[in-house]
């Protein structure tokens, strides 16, 4: 498989513009590769080889049949671990150790849908005398998915995972930034033994051929993750036609931590949490509230956590890895430039950053882990998804503060509550506004099985889990009169 070529009705053929963009690896700069520009036009023919599918063998393809399928792509790719690997490595710039957890946790979706796939089940529903009725869950059709940079193989994963065991025939577009693994998988699934049109990737900028297709009249529901901003865009795109969409889009997400809580316990995942992925990551906990009475003791933990991290190249499986571009560079070193205003307690200031590894590239794209303190309520640090490694510290003075501060963005994704209180656990968690609260603990592992998504400005819909392949269907009903 050439990564210049997409993917339309099971062959790989160049774009229909013949127009190609560089892979640069961010780590040094450089240019590797390069992908298919693919646009409008290509986005026509990839829906209409996914209708072409859906009409045909894959639409008709008995439940435990596709579930077969998905295992096998899951099994493919467990079998290709060491490629995918280091092409996320290379295209992304995580550090290798974050590649392989990547890799895992794509197989894993597979392997937890294909298993799902013939267990999804419609009801009888009790009615009047004389009439049976039962619910059905049917696929949308032709679904379509916008995937960004920063966790390709994860979200095709819970994204088009989902959407191919309901049944549904994909056209996937990957961010221009990241798509040799997505193509790479589509390599696989045709190996595994998916009817051509099933699945269908469409690299290029999202402007053309993402906006091409979140309009596209032929696509029955729109999945897209990425920025609030894009994410309306989307919304309004999708509206025009009348059709479902999933958002997951940006979060500011807060580590709440109380003063009875276990710190010691608590520091590896504020630390960790603020650098997954160099904090290019929607679930990030890039707030850290802390009460005031432990306010001192649990900053000079965590600097001392963040000041014992190291950026680098990726392949050198540091902590931390470059930016995803120069872009996203230039965004956080320009949020960095806001923590240098009046020291001591009245404004924002730096408090620790990182080790910086030797001999860097010259040409990658860089920011150390940063730990910011002294950061008010309403600043943009406190506000404004920064997607860099970038922890802003809050102090807050009980419960009620903690909820006010916490609720505080047009955000809501996730959230972290530390405290040993049982009662105040189930407070926190049932006043905080965010998808997924995290009690003593910031992500659960990953978990496949635990449905994600947002409200407000987090979006709305959810990955992930039972709930997701619901999204990935619509329910109809259906009423028998028998006397």
């Amino acid at each position: 498989m050439s990564h210049s070529k997409i993917l339309i009705g099971g062959q790989w053929q160049d774009a229909v513009s013949g127009q190609t963009l560089p892979v640069i690896n961010p780590s040094t700069g450089e240019t590797f590769g390069q992908i298919s520009r693919g646009d409008k036009a290509d986005v026509d023919l990839a829906v209409a080889a996914a209708q072409a599918a859906f009409d045909g063998d894959w639409g008709r393809m008995p439940a435990f049949e596709r579930g077969r399928l998905m295992m096998r792509l899951g099994e493919a790719i467990l079998d290709n671990f060491d490629l995918l690997t280091d092409l996320e490595t290379a295209d992304v710039g995580k550090p290798v150790q974050q590649s392989r957890n990547d890799v895992t946790a794509c197989a894993r979706y597979f392997e937890f849908y294909g298993g799902a796939a013939d267990k999804i089940h419609g009801e009888t529903i009790p009615y009047l005398e004389g009439y049976t009725v039962m619910t059905l869950r049917e696929a949308h059709g032709v679904t379509g998915h916008i995937i960004p940079w920063n966790y390709p193989m994860q979200i095709i994963g819970r994204s088009i995972g989902a959407a191919l065991t309901m049944g549904n025939a994909c056209v996937l577009k990957p961010g221009e930034d990241a798509s040799l693994t997505s193509l790479k998988i589509g390599e696989l699934a045709l190996q595994a033994g998916f009817p051509a049109g099933a699945l269908n990737i469409v690299t290029g900028l999202g402007s053309e051929a993402g906006a091409a297709l979140s309009a596209h009249p032929g696509i029955r529901h729109i999945s897209f993750t990425g920025s609030t901003g894009v994410g309306t865009l989307i919304q309004k795109a999708a509206a025009e036609n009348t059709i479902p969409v999933t958002l997951e889009l940006g979060g500011k997400s807060p580590q709440i931590v109380f003063a009875d809580a276990d710190l010691d316990a608590a520091v590896p995942f504020l630390t960790n949490a603020i650098v997954q992925n160099s904090g290019q990551t929607c679930s990030a906990g890039s707030r850290l509230l802390v009460q005031r009475s432990i306010h001192d003791e649990l900053l000079d933990k965590v600097a001392g956590g963040i000041r014992a991290m190291v950026v680098g190249p990726a392949v050198r499986n540091l902590n931390c890895g470059p930016m995803v571009n120069k872009k996203q560079l230039d965004k956080v070193n320009g949020y960095l430039a806001m923590a240098d205003g009046p020291k001591g307690n009245n404004g924002p200031r730096i408090v620790a950053q990182s080790k910086t590894d030797d001999d860097l590239p010259k040409g990658g794209y860089y920011v150390p882990p940063t730990l910011i303190a002294g950061v008010p309520r309403d600043h943009p640090l406190a506000q404004e998804e920064i997607f860099g490694p970038v922890l802003s510290v809050i102090p807050f003075d009980d419960e009620e503060d903690a909820i006010s501060i916490a609720n505080g963005t047009k955000y809501g994704l996730v959230a972290g509550v530390w405290t040993k209180d049982g009662g105040r656990q189930m407070r926190m968690a049932r006043k905080i506004e965010a998808g997924q609260v995290f009690i003593n603990n910031y992500g659960a592992g990953g978990g496949v099985e635990l449905p994600f998504g947002g409200v407000r400005g987090s979006g709305f819909g959810r990955e992930k889990g039972f709930e997701a392949l619901y999204g990935f269907s619509a329910t109809k009903t259906i009423a028998i009169k028998h006397d």
